[in-house]
């Protein structure tokens, strides 16, 4: 009588862990392709409308709201507006991005939203901490950073835009209709969300109402970080990681009772 053994299964955490990495090594091959210069576009683009603010801006202003430097103060308001768009918007079709792998039994909707934030997370993340050094850098700007209050900053805007992004996910897969609407209804959004102003300065009872646009929070958060004397009082963390938190639970809960109908659509 042959002796058979039981087949050891691998851990749950460590096939999800398998499983996160593929997908995260697929979306860097298709997202940024096999060579360098994906990741290198990814940096010039922000770059280059940090450079066209900068000049538009110059020309008609003598001096930012906030320091001496238009590039660094418009660094500060457009890369991390930028990070929360670009994570809610890669989160928000992950299930479209990966649906042929979500056939496998292997491969949860969980896992496509992970990798894709993870991914996009730590890439938003790198182009934020290059651009702003080579701003300091070649502009000799004389800046201060309070590493923790920025780090807290990007926390907020990843938060942010995993939460708006996997609640779209859903509404995404479920209505095409809210893509086109979504789109429509983020359109103001770069203009009121203190990318070119700070909040300070708007009067009420405007900025009653601005206080709401959690991006706000993000930018000012950044901002404090960037900028020793300022202060940011209206700025609320508690604000901004309640709305995160409510909008990822109600799309979590969402997509695990909707994701096989998505699936198999």
């Amino acid at each position: 009588m042959t002796d058979r053994s039981p087949l050891v299964q691998q851990p749950t955490s460590f096939r999800t862990l398998r499983t996160v990495s593929a997908l995260v090594l697929r979306e860097m091959s298709t997202t940024y392709g096999k060579s360098a210069l994906g990741y290198v576009w990814a940096v010039l683009e922000p770059a280059a409308g940090l450079l066209l603010l900068s000049v538009v801006f110059s020309l008609a202003f003598k001096a930012p709201p906030v320091g001496n430097s238009f590039p660094l103060f418009y660094a500060s308001g457009l890369l991390p507006f930028l990070a929360y768009v670009d994570i809610s918007q890669k989160v928000s079709v992950a299930l479209r991005f990966s649906k042929p792998l979500l056939f496998y039994p292997g491969v949860t909707f969980i896992d496509a939203l992970v990798a894709r934030f993870l991914l996009n997370g730590l890439t938003q993340v790198l182009v934020f901490g290059i651009v702003v050094t080579s701003i300091i850098t070649l502009f000799r700007v004389d800046a201060i950073l309070d590493i923790p209050a920025i780090c807290l900053g990007l926390l907020m805007a990843l938060a942010l835009g995993l939460g708006v992004g996997t609640l779209n996910c859903f509404l995404l897969s479920m209505y095409p209709v809210w893509e086109r609407t979504w789109a429509i209804l983020n359109r103001p959004l770069f203009v009121i969300s203190c990318v070119f102003f700070v909040f300070d300065n708007v009067p009420r009872p405007y900025a009653d109402v601005l206080w709401y646009n959690p991006l706000v929070h993000v930018v000012g958060q950044v901002r404090k970080g960037i900028y020793p004397t300022y202060e940011g009082t209206y700025i609320s963390t508690t604000y901004l990681f309640a709305v995160s938190l409510l909008c990822l639970t109600a799309g979590l809960l969402l997509l695990r009772r909707y994701h096989s109908d998505i699936v198999n659509s």
